[in-house]
């Protein structure tokens, strides 16, 4: 099987079991910590160009499981930690991590988060180094192993 189409039913399964836990995931600090992961994944390469936000933004609208919350909530929160990645990388980073990390005592909520990443960094077909790597640190972040999702 072609990484492509590993990728694309790794990130269809990621899907599948995130929509089976919709309603485990309302609380603000999986709200918080998914947009978090969104703005990490889009901005791993240390850019974010218009179109790339905007694909993003449009992800994070068209998700099942993130219609729990307001989608200009989300918007809003998607760009904060986006300004920040963007601002300094690296300390933006720190910043979005420790968001992240507020989900790491709700098991459920914490895996949801890491899949929330991989889905958006493979849904452009192309889930690069950098991308997996900033999803592997949200791993660390949260003590779940990386190779729980193929990382």
């Amino acid at each position: 099987m072609a990484l492509w189409d590993r990728l694309k039913e790794s990130a269809q399964s990621m899907q599948s079991q995130l929509e089976a836990k919709k309603n485990d995931l309302k609380s603000g600090a999986f709200r918080d910590a998914s947009m978090a992961m969104c703005a990490l994944v889009a901005a791993a390469d240390g850019t974010v160009d218009a179109s790339e936000r905007r694909r993003v933004a449009q992800l994070i609208m068209s998700n099942d499981v993130l219609q729990n919350f307001p989608a200009d909530d989300l918007q809003r929160r998607f760009d904060t930690y986006l300004d920040k990645l963007t601002a300094d990388f690296d300390f933006g980073r720190v910043s979005v991590l420790q968001e992240i990390g507020k989900v790491k005592k709700k098991p459920t909520e914490a895996r949801a988060v890491i899949q929330i990443g991989i889905v958006i960094g493979g849904a452009d077909g192309d889930f690069d180094k950098t991308e997996q790597g900033v999803v592997r640190e949200a791993c660390h972040t949260l003590e779940l192993p990386p190779a729980e999702f193929d990382l």
